[in-house]
């Protein structure tokens, strides 16, 4: 199994943290204070570990992006060359400081780009993959549903990232659907909008998108 470099110290990456864990990888878990970490690694056993972006971008051998969308440039700034020719799964949202208006989250960016075009721009050298973004954490691993298998939308430039991405997410008890290059992020990120909905309207946050075809 891989070595998976996971930053950021939320809940997002706690719980993909855990779910790299329970399929037999080894994780690292990268932080500006790696020591807020220091119960979960506790916990985690023998293959968790804890360091910071940039020692957790090294050891990854996968990487996952699991931070604020405002804080993605940052921590790949702090992760430096170490991201360089590495799959990234990105995990992130370009959700604003504002409030959401009638349930619906506001973004910084607009449907003309997004926020992973934005860091694949700043970072060629990484392989990003859009991955986790349209669902709640409490169903991003092997997630169980009476209508079955939900769907991942991915997206990315480098098709053999994507298809590594695929593998992860069938273990994740997910069905991949690649929407192509990064561009469709732009479509892909507003689904987190659509996700959340429900949630902000009071009706649960117990469901997740699939993709039907005849």
């Amino acid at each position: 199994m891989q070595k998976i470099g996971i930053l950021g110290s939320g809940i997002v990456g706690e719980t993909l943290a855990n779910g790299f864990l329970k399929h037999g990888h080894a994780v690292m878990r990268g932080s500006r204070e790696a020591e807020k970490l220091a119960e979960w690694k506790a916990k985690a056993g023998a293959s968790a570990s804890t360091g910071s972006f940039a020692e957790s971008a090294a050891f990854g051998e996968i990487l996952v992006l699991a931070v604020k969308g405002g804080a993605a440039e940052a921590a790949l700034e702090l992760a430096g060359s170490a991201v360089d020719g590495k799959i990234v799964l990105d995990a992130t949202n370009p959700i604003a400081d504002a409030a959401p208006e009638n349930g619906v989250l506001k973004f910084f960016t607009t449907l003309d780009e997004s926020l992973m075009e934005r860091l694949q721009k700043k970072f060629p050298k990484a392989r990003l993959v859009k991955a986790f973004s349209c669902v709640g954490n409490a169903f991003m691993v092997n997630p169980s549903f009476p209508g079955g298998k939900p769907s991942m939308f991915i997206c990315g430039d480098d098709a053999a990232a994507k298809a590594a991405t695929k593998e992860i997410l069938t273990r994740f008890g997910w069905e991949t659907e690649d929407m192509g290059a990064v561009t469709a992020a732009r479509a892909i990120e507003p689904l987190c909008m659509l996700w959340c909905i429900p949630g902000l309207r009071g009706q649960g946050w117990a469901h997740a998108f699939k993709l039907l075809r005849p």
